[in-house]
C-alpha cells in the first residue's frame, strides 16, 4: 500500500508539472536551443513617446502597459479589455465584420463622435476615415497594443479626444484571429517581442497578406467587404519586418506616382509622409523607407523601391484606387519602442487626414475616373541608373561561417550612414492594352462569384448572344513543381486568335469602364501573375480530352497527303527537322489529327473572352 501511495503521490505531481507547462517530450529537446541572447545588439532607446504610457496600476492600463511593455494579450483578453472600453465610452463600439474559418469573430472598432455609427452615418459626418488594420501576420502585433491604446485615449482618457473632432477611426485589432491564437514564445526567431506571439499564417495554412486578389480565405472575404461597405478615405496596414538590421524603428511606404494611383501617391507624397516623418522624429522615432535590401550581406549595394502587386495589401490598395500605407516595424527594436512608434504614426494619419481631407478626397475621385491604356501588369527596375540616397545603416562585419559554410553577417549595434543606390522598380515589365471588356460563361461561376466579391460590375445575359471577340490561345503551358498559397502556378505563352463566340444565357459581361476596371483586368489578363489564370483556378480547359485511334488516323492520314500537296510538303519538313517527330509514331499520326476537324478547338481556348 506504502508504494502505491508513493507512486500515485509521483503521477500527481507529474501530471501537474505537465500540465503547468504544456511542454510536450519534443518540444523539451527543442527548448534547448532557443535564440535569445543572439540577435544583434540594441542601442538604448528613452524616446518621448514612452510619455504615452499609463502606469501599470491605472485602471485603463492594456495588458501591454501592465506587462511593462512585455506582453501582447490573447484574442479573448483583447475583446473583454476592447468591450469594457466600449461600455464606458459612447464613442467606441464594437462591429463583427465576420469570421474566420474556425469560427471566431473578426472584431472592428468604430471610433467616432457620431450618433450613426453606420457606413452610411459616418460619410454624412463629412469626417474622413481611416481603417487601421493589425494582425494580418499575427506574430507582428504592434498595431493591436498601438491601438488599444490610442482608442483609450481618444475616449474614456481623453487626452487625444481632439483626433475625434476630425476623423474617424475604424481598428481591427487581429485580422487573423486564428493565427494569432496559435501563439507560442517561439513564433517569431528574428524579433524582439512581444514574449508570446501567434502564428503567421491562418488556419488554413494561408497568407492573408498574398489572398487580397483571389479571395481564397473567410477571413479576406470579409475584409475586402469591410473595405467596400465602409469606403475609408485611408487603408493602414501594419507590420513588423524580417531580416537585416539598420536604425529606423518604424518604416512606411506605398505604391509610387508611376502605379495605378498617381494622384493619390502625389497626396501621399506631399502631405502624409512629411508629417509623418516630422511626427516620429519629434516623439524621439528614427522613421525611414522600407527597406528591402538588394544583398542582406551588403547594404551598400542598395535598397529596392518596390512596386507591390494585387495580392499585397498596399498593391491591391494601389489598383482598386484606395490610399493605402504599409507600415513595418523593425523586428530588431524592442517591442515597447515599435508599439509607441505606432502609436504615433496612427495618431499622426489621423490629423492629417483631419487637416487635408478635401485634397485626398480629391485624389481618390481623380484616379478612380482614371482609365489608363495600356494597364501595366507586372514592373521592373528602370534603366536609368538610380538614384543615391542616405541610408541610416548598422555596421556589419562579414566572416566566413564553420557551421554553414557560407557568409555569416555580424551588426555590430554601431550606427552608420551609407550612401546607396535606390533602385525603383517603375520600369513596365508586362503591358496590355484596355479591353472594353471580358465575356465569361456561366460555366465558370468560380471566377465570376470572385469577381462579384470583389464588387466588379458586370451584366449577366439572360439569353444566348453571339459576340465577335479576341480569345488567347496558350502554349508552353507549365505549372509549378510545388503548391504556393494553396494552389499550383501556372505560366505559359499565348497568342491572340479572333473568335465569333456563342455565349449561353447566363453569361457575363464586365466592362473595364468602371472604378474597378484595373482590378478586373489585373484578374483576368492570363499574363497578369495575380490573374485567376496564374494563380490556377481555371486548369480544366488546359486538359486534352479526346483523341483519335491509330486505326483510323492511319488511313486518313494517307488521304491528307495524297489530297493536300502543301500538307505533304510541311510533313516532309517536319520530318527532316525533328528527330524525335521523325521516331515517333504517336506524334506524326497527332499531327495530322491537329489538322482535322475532328480535333477540340477548345483545347487551351482560354476562356476568357475579350471585346475590344
Amino acid at each position: 500500500m506504502r508504494e502505491q501511495h508513493r507512486r500515485g503521490w509521483i503521477g500527481i505531481i507529474v501530471a501537474l508539472l505537465l500540465s503547468t507547462s504544456a511542454v510536450t517530450p519534443e518540444e523539451s529537446t527543442q527548448k534547448q536551443f532557443v535564440a535569445e541572447g543572439v540577435l544583434p545588439p540594441v542601442a538604448p532607446w528613452n524616446g518621448k513617446s514612452r510619455a504615452l504610457l499609463v502606469p501599470a496600476e491605472d485602471p485603463w492600463a492594456t495588458p501591454f502597459e501592465r506587462s511593462d511593455c512585455a506582453l501582447s494579450p490573447s484574442y479573448d483578453e483583447t475583446v473583454s479589455w476592447l468591450q469594457r472600453v466600449a461600455k464606458a465610452s459612447p464613442f467606441v463600439h464594437m462591429i463583427s465584420i465576420g469570421k474566420s474559418a474556425e469560427g471566431r469573430d473578426i472584431w472592428m472598432v468604430v471610433v467616432s463622435k457620431e450618433r450613426d455609427v453606420t457606413p452610411q452615418g459616418l460619410r454624412k459626418s463629412g469626417k474622413p476615415a481611416l481603417l487601421a488594420q493589425a494582425g494580418i501576420h499575427p506574430g507582428e502585433i504592434d498595431g493591436k497594443d498601438a491601438g488599444m491604446m490610442l482608442v483609450r485615449d481618444m475616449t474614456v482618457r481623453k487626452t487625444e479626444r481632439e483626433l475625434l473632432e476630425g476623423a474617424n477611426l475604424l481598428f481591427v485589432p487581429i485580422f487573423n484571429v486564428d493565427g494569432h491564437e496559435r501563439s507560442s514564445r517561439y513564433g517569431r526567431i528574428n524579433q524582439r517581442g512581444p514574449e508570446v506571439t501567434g502564428w503567421r499564417t491562418t488556419s488554413h495554412n494561408l497568407n492573408l497578406n498574398r489572398d487580397y486578389t483571389k479571395l481564397d480565405t473567410p477571413e479576406m472575404r470579409a475584409m475586402v467587404a469591410a473595405l467596400r461597405c465602409w469606403d475609408p478615405e485611408l487603408y493602414l496596414d501594419i507590420h513588423v519586418t524580417d531580416g537585416i538590421d539598420y536604425q529606423y524603428d518604424v518604416t512606411f511606404g506605398y505604391n509610387g506616382r508611376h502605379a495605378y494611383s498617381p494622384a493619390i501617391a502625389g497626396w501621399l507624397d506631399r502631405f502624409l509622409s512629411p508629417a509623418l516623418t516630422n511626427d516620429l522624429t519629434a516623439m524621439g522615432h528614427i522613421p525611414g523607407p522600407l527597406v528591402y535590401a538588394l544583398d542582406a550581406t551588403d547594404l551598400s549595394k542598395g535598397i529596392v523601391g518596390w512596386t507591390a502587386g494585387p495580392r499585397y495589401s498596399n498593391g491591391f490598395g494601389d489598383v482598386i484606387h484606395l490610399p493605402t500605407v504599409l507600415i513595418e516595424n523593425h523586428s530588431l527594436k524592442p517591442f515597447g519602442e515599435r508599439v509607441l512608434g505606432t502609436y504615433v504614426a496612427v495618431k499622426s494619419i489621423l490629423r492629417t487626414l483631419a487637416a487635408q481631407a478635401p485634397e485626398l478626397r480629391n485624389a481618390i475621385a481623380e484616379d478612380r475616373a482614371r482609365r489608363s491604356s495600356p494597364i501595366v501588369l507586372e514592373w521592373e527596375p528602370a534603366e536609368t541608373p538610380p538614384e543615391m540616397i542616405d541610408l541610416a545603416a548598422v555596421e556589419q562585419k562579414l566572416e566566413l561561417s564553420p557551421v554553414s559554410g557560407g557568409v555569416h553577417v555580424e551588426w555590430t549595434g554601431r550606427p552608420v550612414s551609407l550612401r546607396v543606390p535606390y533602385v525603383r522598380f517603375t520600369k513596365p515589365k508586362t503591358v496590355v492594352a484596355r479591353p472594353a471588356a471580358y465575356w465569361i460563361a456561366p460555366a465558370w461561376d468560380d471566377v465570376i462569384d470572385r469577381l462579384k466579391l470583389h464588387g466588379i460590375r458586370m451584366q449577366t445575359m439572360d439569353e444566348l448572344r453571339e459576340v465577335d471577340v479576341e480569345m488567347y490561345r496558350m502554349s508552353e503551358v507549365k505549372l509549378a513543381s510545388e503548391p504556393f498559397e494553396g494552389h499550383v502556378a501556372v505560366t505559359s505563352s499565348q497568342k491572340i486568335e479572333k473568335r465569333r463566340e456563342r455565349l449561353p444565357a447566363g453569361s457575363v459581361r464586365v466592362p473595364t469602364d468602371q472604378p474597378l476596371g484595373d482590378l478586373a483586368v489585373m484578374l483576368l489578363d492570363p499574363q497578369s501573375p495575380d490573374s485567376f489564370f496564374q494563380w490556377g483556378f481555371l486548369l480544366e480547359f488546359l486538359e486534352r480530352t479526346e483523341y483519335a485511334e491509330e486505326y483510323v488516323m492511319e488511313p486518313l492520314a494517307a488521304r491528307m497527303l495524297a489530297d493536300d500537296p502543301d500538307l505533304a510538303r510541311e510533313f516532309t519538313r517536319k520530318l527532316a527537322d525533328d528527330e524525335s517527330f521523325r521516331a515517333s509514331a504517336a506524334d506524326r499520326l497527332d499531327w495530322f489529327y491537329r489538322r482535322t476537324p475532328y480535333f477540340d478547338d477548345r483545347w487551351r481556348l482560354y476562356p476568357v473572352a475579350i471585346e475590344r
